[in-house]
């Protein structure tokens, strides 16, 4: 779906630690800037799905009331990004006979309606992405109208996610008056906003460690290569510390945003916590030192590094993906994270945030806020496309399941 440039955008994240809405407004055919942002915290989700109905609406709600008081503006639709554990990644090849000597647009045709993804019943396609052509057997090839060659193949990557928790999250919109016009993995759109052009070209890796969940992709080429999520966030690396320091999770989390490190640092032992108790906060407060903090958070950040390390080499994308990783997501603004990255990885590790989005607030330019930033970019197709331009047809015209869109526009043009 192309959005009208004379009509206001809206972007919403729904994670297991906040709901994020970002309105935008249209200031010439291609550009646009932020006018409403609104977020609070999220109650309702866990790991990316909905576990409360009606907590779930009332959060989506406050995000969007808060965005639309801003903006002076109400909107009616919205996307919505999405981060449940229950993704699938899966590479298609199809390939047709050409029937003349020349490739023509009514092979392009051919071969693109070829692509028939086989999901289970239970899954739906979040994204159909074309990468390349190849022609007898050479692949790479952008632009095969105009070339010699007997078989036409094309790759694409299908993104799909379990229908149930998608589903869920469009119930509790809809039930607040808003419609969903897509959902966007977030992982590919926080790639979107936060790697610059020459991390897409050469291959890079995103990270999207939100509270719930950390979400991987993969990109070369200016593609999105593979995709894949693992079922542990910062929300666990909390729950680590009320039980180790036995104190409740409001002052958990605030004692990891405080003095949280994944390194030692001088007067460790000598820093002294204050905590209060599980179930008798009005006692005296527990004192314990800084270093037991970092024996509490460190191994469990390095459980989900290597988890992630894990899945990247199994996917075979290790060595496409180059040696850049950007890491993004609230849970990535964790002292030392970066550095304690590029050791687990064995790459070079920079925090990712959203770069060049018109009108958003120092407040929300952080890593927790790349997703939502980079929904925007997803929707207006202000992003770097999937594909280079195919002679004057941009591919990422045709986001979401775009193969059939493209296949009858081919048609109806030539």
């Amino acid at each position: 779906m192309v959005v009208s440039r004379n009509k206001l955008l809206s972007a919403l994240d729904v994670g297991t630690s906040k709901v994020c809405c970002f309105i935008a407004r249209f200031i010439n055919n291609d550009d646009f800037e932020i006018i409403g942002i609104g977020h609070q915290i999220s109650k309702g989700i866990k790991g990316g799905s909905v576990i409360d109905m009606q907590k779930t609406e009332d959060s989506i709600r406050g995000a969007i009331d808060a965005a639309e008081k801003m903006a002076g503006e109400k909107i009616k639709e919205t996307y919505i990004c999405f981060s449940g554990a229950k993704t699938s990644s899966e590479i298609l090849n199809e390939e047709i006979t050409v029937t003349g000597d020349l490739i023509r647009n009514t092979d392009l045709k051919r071969v693109i309606q070829q692509v028939k993804p086989n999901i289970n019943n239970d899954y739906e396609i979040l994204h159909e992405l074309p990468i390349g052509f190849s022609i007898d057997g050479t692949v790479g090839i952008k632009d095969p109208r105009g070339m010699f060659g007997s078989k036409l193949g094309i790759q694409t990557h299908i993104i799909s996610a379990l229908s149930g928790p998608m589903n869920n999250l469009r119930l509790c919109a809809e039930r607040g008056h808003i419609s969903v016009n897509s959902f966007a993995l977030s992982s590919y759109v926080a790639g979107l906003a936060t790697m610059v052009e020459d991390e897409l070209r050469l291959g890079a890796t995103l990270i999207d460690m939100g509270e719930g969940t950390t979400s991987i992709s993969v990109f070369s080429n200016n593609e999105m290569i593979y995709s894949t999520s693992i079922p542990i966030g910062g929300g666990h690396i909390t729950s680590d510390i009320v039980r180790g320091l036995g104190t409740p999770s409001v002052h958990a989390e605030r004692v990891k945003t405080l003095y949280g490190n994944v390194f030692p640092v001088p007067n460790d032992d000598r820093e002294i916590i204050e905590t209060p108790s599980l179930g008798d906060e009005d006692s005296n407060l527990n004192q314990v030192p800084r270093s037991i903090l970092l024996g509490i958070i460190r191994p469990r950040v390095e459980e989900i590094l290597e988890m992630v390390r894990e899945k990247i080499e199994m996917s075979g994308t290790n060595v496409i993906a180059g040696r850049r990783v950007v890491i993004t997501g609230g849970s990535s603004q964790l002292q030392g994270i970066s550095e304690l990255a590029a050791r687990v990885l064995d790459k070079q590790v920079r925090i990712g945030k959203p770069i060049n989005i018109p009108g958003l607030a120092e407040a929300t330019n952080g890593p927790a806020f790349s997703a939502c930033a980079g929904l925007l970019l997803f929707a207006t197709r202000k992003s770097i496309p999937v594909i280079e331009e195919v002679n004057n047809l941009t591919w990422s015209k045709y986001k979401g399941n775009n193969l059939i869109k493209l296949g009858k526009w081919l048609f109806q043009n030539f």
